[in-house]
């Protein structure tokens, strides 16, 4: 690597600067490896290393500092930006995600040098990977990360539309270097990708739906296998009980389909949702799917001309889905649903008027105990409102208090239900009547759907069958029974079983034991969006779509590849995950560059590519574009490794060079792109942040789970389109987490990283504008945060800097800038804390306003302290958080 620049050098008349210092450098390993400052001691045994061997000491330090946890929260705050990460879904309602579990995914992807090819897969397709594990699930969140719009009357395929052009634009941006969207709408003369190029990617991702999963902690999985497995044994020894078992299941299954009624499933000519934000469309199947916001109250209308003449009763199946949360039924966080009434009405042809039809004698496979919705979502309910939830029975009692539901609890949520209702009397009506099924659905919360129980899909039917029920079996199971035997999976089998041993009397104890080794299923820690392909559908065609509008599509467009990047391999299939194969092949000539431009811009401060979301022909040339082919090539013969191109840029000569500058070099070469001289530059908003919190000794250690809600001010919350009821900052050490897991609300970002130049998620971000202005000095001094990294830092000074104020003050530089203070530094400190010594006594300033917060107690003082004595060092520490050196790498 060296060799590459020092002929540049050498070619521009110019010479390396020397190392910089030990201490400089190792503070400048620290805040590019784990993005936080090192202590004292650190430094001082860093310096003692140096002195023996400087190659082998930074070469040790970089191997330590990357085995640490802090590397992967330094490092995939870079990723979360290309990624648009947020927790928050954009737009103007701007609702929480939990979307922390892919966070922490990259996090560890990070810290087990997850060779980036893999990691690139994982995010791209890791569902279609043959036995893909929950992690590699959850790794296709990237592709969920942009905004969910949830105004009202959003058309869904629109949105689909939108959130694709968003997902080709992170594409571009995070992983080819290219700005893709410039093609959505026409081609340009001097792009070498068209439009038809453009729509040939689209089609690589457009197969798929938007799904949600559950996510269980290490420990959660392992519950939940030894319940599978626990289930397995009762299985096995109900088995070796029951005599004969597989004859009588046979049997009862025989006698199953010989009592299986007609059903003739309904043809909607009209379909239509009371709140107009959700939109209701009959699949091929001729199931209902509702998609759209999920409103707190909604009804929906099915209208059909179905033959009337006697029918006997109605039948709704609420049905999985692949589109709808956790696969539904439901469109709850759960994936649960509550159907408050099932109304159905005829209109005879020459009549304006629709007449109700009696309904009586309900019957459904499942129904839960009667109970109240309150407890189970605690916070967002309209108090006078009941919402009760229970048996089929509410489903026709006229009541929008009551719903039927069938939540069977952990693990069995998301499974199908049938429930029968019967018609009074059979229906006598002409050809041509018209039939109406309402179901309603006011069983949600009361604070804008976060809260919501609708039910997604269903499929009703009618008979004529006489005196019409739901068979009290297990619906999954009678489903499962309809899947010719040889095609069954053993999950299916498992589920025709415990059916059937329901039925038998000597199986009771089995059927108890089943319950309570359900009971210890756990309910999953967090949930996840992620993109999955759609499964035992017709492939989704795309569309060439004019000028890039959804309502404008012309002919079919085939995957393919842009012709100007590696040819498609032969025979490789033509899908998601062939498409992520294609994008990290070794031939692929710009995956590795971008990543390695990535790595360099943010060690450096720009990229050797200067636009590392534009490698096209309109970019900068770079000035060492041989030196990016090296290290992109040496990148993928060392598989990939994040960890391998750090070590090999921190150990070159060209990285620890001293960043100071003369007048004639910053004539000649004011950017540093020849690398003459070492980097210097103020780090990004989450370091700047958390480098105070670690000098201070706050910092809270915790890696991974929910984001934190910094603290922001009432007036800010105030002016949201949705006041955000549930932001509840922590009043304890967890107020001091790293920057990387405070709650990214998009449409609120957090005032501080936003001074200092943070990206609010909105869309991919390959590289952050550098701001310098007062606003910035004004923030990092008043900022609460600031403040109380102040108060905590002269409470370390005044116990670990030793009895003298010299001694103070040289240990509070060794932890802010790393190195002693210098002799005018000393005397100008000692200076100002005379100052306001003198203001304390006079009584100008009052100490306990400065020296204390909410956190910072007078029980934390020490004894041989008084608050004058901690609050004129908290006026020096807030100095030294906001000098140029701590707050620049230098």
């Amino acid at each position: 690597m060296d060799a590459f620049v020092a002929a540049k050098l050498r070619a521009a008349g110019l010479a390396p600067a020397p190392a910089a210092d030990p201490a400089t450098l190792c503070r400048r390993l620290y805040l590019d490896l784990i993005g936080l400052p090192p202590s004292p001691a650190e430094v001082a045994a860093f310096v003692v290393a140096a002195a023996a061997d400087l190659p082998t000491a930074v070469d040790t330090l970089a191997r330590r500092l990357m085995a640490s946890e802090a590397f992967g929260e330094r490092w995939a705050r870079v990723w979360l930006d290309a990624a648009r990460y947020a927790d928050s879904n954009g737009f103007e309602k701007d609702l929480p995600r939990e979307q922390w579990a892919w966070r922490d995914w990259v996090i560890r992807a990070f810290n087990r040098d997850l060779p980036y090819d893999q990691f690139l897969v994982e995010q791209l397709a890791g569902d279609l990977l043959p036995g893909a594990s929950q992690d590699q699930i959850v790794a296709t969140g990237f592709l969920r990360n942009g905004m969910i719009n949830e105004e009202g009357a959003i058309v869904p395929e629109q949105f689909r539309i939108e959130g694709m052009f968003d997902r080709m634009d992170c594409l571009g941006k995070a992983v080819l270097g290219l700005t893709l969207q410039c093609a959505q709408c026409h081609s340009h003369k001097f792009d070498p990708i068209t439009q038809e190029e453009y729509f040939g990617t689209f089609a690589f991702l457009n197969n798929t739906h938007e799904a949600q999963s559950w996510v269980f902690t290490a420990e959660q999985q392992q519950q939940a296998e030894q319940v599978r497995a626990d289930l397995r044994a009762i299985d096995e020894r109900a088995k070796k009980a029951l005599p004969q078992w597989e004859e009588k299941l046979a049997a009862w299954a025989e006698e199953l389909r010989q009592a299986r009624l007609p059903w003739t499933p309904i043809k909607a000519i009209e379909l239509a949702s009371t709140s107009g934000l959700n939109h209701p469309v009959q699949l091929p199947d001729d199931s209902i799917l509702t998609l759209g916001h999920p409103t707190t109250r909604g009804d929906i209308f099915i209208v059909a001309t179905p033959e009337l003449a006697g029918a006997t009763g109605l039948r709704l199946e609420a049905l999985t889905h692949g589109d709808l949360e956790f696969g539904g039924p439901g469109r709850s966080k759960y994936g649960t649903w509550a159907l408050t009434e099932l109304e159905v009405s005829t209109q005879i042809p020459g009549s304006d008027q629709w007449e109700k039809v009696a309904l009586c004698r309900p019957s459904a496979d499942y129904s839960e105990a009667t109970r109240g919705l309150e407890e189970e979502w605690k916070a967002g309910f309209d108090k006078e409102r009941r919402r009760i939830v229970g048996p089929v029975d509410f489903l026709i009692d006229g009541s929008n208090d009551t719903a039927w539901r069938a939540d069977r609890g952990p693990g069995r949520r998301n499974t199908e239900s049938v429930a029968v209702v019967q018609f009074a009397e059979p229906l006598q009506f002409p050809a041509g009547t018209k039939l109406k099924v309402l179901l309603r659905m006011h069983h949600s919360g009361d604070d804008n759907g976060r809260h919501n129980t609708a039910l997604g899909c269903c499929r009703l039917s009618l008979t004529r069958a006489p005196d019409p029920r739901a068979a009290p079996v297990d619906y999954a199971a009678v489903l499962a029974l309809e899947v010719p035997r040889e095609q069954r999976t053993p999950a299916q089998e498992a589920v025709i079983f415990r059916a059937w041993r329901a039925t038998v009397p000597e199986a009771k104890k089995f059927q108890t034991e089943t319950e309570n080794a359900w009971k210890k299923y756990p309910a999953a820690a967090t949930s996840v969006l992620h993109l999955a392909e759609r499964r035992g559908l017709q492939v989704r065609p795309t569309r060439f779509l004019d000028r890039g509008a959804w309502d404008k599509p012309k002919h079919l467009v085939s995957p393919h590849v842009p012709a100007a990047l590696n040819p498609w391999p032969e025979g490789a299939p033509r899908d998601r995950l062939g498409f992520a194969r294609w994008l990290t092949a070794p031939a692929a000539p710009l995956t590795a560059r971008v990543a390695v431009n990535r790595v360099w811009q943010n060690l450096f401060g720009a990229g050797l590519v200067e636009t590392p979301e534009d490698f096209g022909t309109r970019a900068p040339v770079p000035e060492h574009r041989e030196l990016l082919d090296w290290l992109s090539v040496d990148f993928m013969e060392n598989c990939w490794s994040h960890k391998h191109l750090l070590r090999t840029l921190v150990t070159s000569r060209t990285y620890q060079q001293d960043s100071r500058v003369t007048p004639a070099l910053l004539e000649r070469d004011p950017s540093n792109r020849l690398l003459a001289r070492g980097p210097r530059f103020r780090p990004d908003a989450e370091v700047v942040r958390d480098t105070a919190l670690s000098i201070a000794g706050l910092l809270h250690p915790k890696v991974g789970g929910p984001s934190v809600f910094p603290p922001v001010p009432e007036n800010v919350l105030a002016y949201n389109y949705v006041r955000p009821t549930y932001w509840n900052p922590p009043q304890d050490a967890e107020r001091y987490r790293r920057s990387l897991y405070l709650f990214r609300k998009r449409s609120m970002p957090d005032p501080m990283l936003s001074t200092f130049d943070a990206p609010n998620g909105d869309f991919a971000c390959a590289r952050r504008v550098r701001s310098n202005t007062p606003l910035a000095a004004l923030t990092s001094l008043n900022e609460p945060v600031f403040v109380e990294a102040a108060q905590a830092l002269a409470l370390r000074i005044w116990r670990e800097g030793g009895p003298t104020d010299d001694g103070r003050i040289d240990f509070a530089y060794r932890l802010c800038v790393a190195r002693p203070a210098r002799a005018a530094e000393a005397a100008a400190v000692r200076r100002l804390l005379d100052e306001n010594r003198t203001r304390l006594r006079n009584g100008e300033l009052k100490a306990g306003e400065i020296a204390f917060s909410a956190l910072t107690k007078p029980a934390d003082l020490p004894a041989d302290a008084s608050p004058a004595d901690l609050a004129a060092w908290v006026v020096v520490a807030r100095v030294l958080l906001n000098l140029d050196e701590t707050l620049t790498k230098s």
